[in-house]
């Protein structure tokens, strides 16, 4: 179990650096959105913002049975 325990942990350890810049302007909307949350990891907060804006992006994106869904309540051209 420790080796399985193990590889799971190395999988999931952090390797890949970015980094990013802010104006003072976004620096204070951070910080006082930290202070106002009591966030003390901001890296652990930039972090799981940004995943879950990529993974609701990637639900939206997500192809669907019907593309374009028919409007029910849409005004059409037609006179019935």
């Amino acid at each position: 179990m420790q080796k399985k325990n193990k590889k799971k942990t190395e999988s999931l350890k952090r390797v890949h650096r970015k980094s990013i810049l802010f104006n003072r302007k976004e620096m204070n909307a951070i910080n006082r959105y930290c202070r106002k949350y009591k966030i003390k990891n901001k890296s652990r907060f930039m972090r799981e913002t940004i995943i879950t804006a990529i993974l609701q992006k990637f639900d939206e994106d997500y192809p669907s049975l019907f593309e374009d869904q028919p409007n029910l309540f849409a005004s059409s051209n037609r006179d019935y």
